[in-house]
């Protein structure tokens, strides 16, 4: 292998082993456990196992048939972990809605089905053309589903007086780079095998720079981006909200957990955090701290002037807080006295 060699490999091979470890970074290491993230982890895994089997076939074109397959199958999930990933920031589509499963399962059952009944070392000739062109549409067909769900962001793009959020940002480029990975393998066969990965490799490097300098002008581009997007809440989706949240809190009495997060409570409600986020900014004016806090303190009140036995640490710890002093803190600044003062005017 000759130094131009070399430098093809390295460059084309580093962008797939990159993408695996920023797969497991978004998958486990993320402050913010957003499943949007779970989508995009998922998205680059399978890009870089297509990716890492193009290098290895075209530096070795005797590589082992059963890798072939593994890559080519991938592909199959490249569309749909891309539509996902869209539609879990556009719409707030939360994990435990059943979309995500008729859009991994069918898939994940047809390659089970195809690795044992048409595997590509004794049905070469059935794979090359005929089920990798199926395959290449199914790609694209997620790709035009993912872009019509990303028309407004695209409007935004290229109007005049408005301006694309960090989160925007990502959300488009990852669609761009995917769509041009596609174009890349689409028409291969009329430049070269490799054209693939190396564009991959230079998409990703992109998008890491792209994070870098958004990162030095102090956004958290990649942990979490916008808050929440600028499209409005409508009321019919408000009320929904603020309905299932009141149960959450007054009968379930969900804010007792201390280690209660923002991400918990949307996990319950079945959104998304970044709308739940978004709701509780635009539609009550307050952050999930401050919203957690006044349930706890109006609990506290209550709890105060009937169970006079109980100590105030005691009626703290009830209510949620870890410490006393959190909720001494929280108590002063909801109500402007601390606990003990706020008991003795009761006695």
């Amino acid at each position: 292998m000759n130094f131009d060699t070399q430098v093809l490999f390295l460059f084309s091979a580093l962008g797939a082993v990159n993408g695996l470890f920023l797969s497991i970074y978004f998958a486990f290491f993320t402050k913010q456990k957003a499943y949007s993230n779970y989508f995009l982890s998922a998205l680059l895994f399978v890009l870089s196992i297509r990716i890492i089997k193009s290098v290895f076939f075209h530096f070795n074109p005797d590589l082992s048939q059963a890798f072939i397959q593994l890559g080519l199958s991938a592909c199959l999930l490249i569309g749909p972990c891309l539509f996902l990933y869209t539609v879990s920031i556009t719409r707030g589509i939360h994990m435990n809605h059943k979309m995500w499963y008729y859009h991994i399962i069918p898939f994940i059952i047809i390659i089970s089905i195809t690795w044992f009944l048409i595997p590509y070392k004794a049905y070469k000739s059935l794979w090359s053309p005929y089920l990798v062109r199926v395959i290449y549409l199914q790609w694209l067909i997620y790709i035009i589903i993912s872009g019509f769900h990303l028309k407004d962001t695209f409007k935004k793009l290229f109007a005049k007086n408005k301006k694309l959020n960090d989160f925007e940002v990502l959300l488009v480029s990852v669609f761009i780079g995917v769509t041009i990975i596609w174009v890349a393998y689409f028409t291969s066969r009329y430049t070269s095998y490799i054209v693939g990965a190396l564009s991959f490799s230079f998409v990703f490097y992109l998008l890491l720079l792209l994070g870098f300098f958004k990162r030095n002008k102090n956004s958290t581009f990649y942990e979490k981006g916008a808050k929440y997007t600028n499209k409005k809440i409508g009321a019919p989706k408000a009320a929904s909200i603020a309905n299932q949240l009141g149960i959450l809190m007054n009968d379930k009495e969900l804010y007792k957990s201390p280690d209660l997060k923002l991400s918990d409570v949307a996990q319950e409600l079945q959104i998304s955090p970044h709308l739940l986020s978004q709701f509780l900014n635009d539609n009550i004016g307050k952050g999930f701290s401050l919203f957690l806090n006044e349930y706890r303190i109006e609990a506290a009140e209550k709890m105060i002037g009937l169970k006079k036995h109980l100590t105030l640490e005691a009626i703290g710890q009830e209510c949620g807080f870890k410490s006393n002093s959190t909720f001494y803190s929280a108590f002063k600044k909801i109500k402007g006295l601390t606990p003990a003062k706020f008991k003795r005017r009761l006695d």
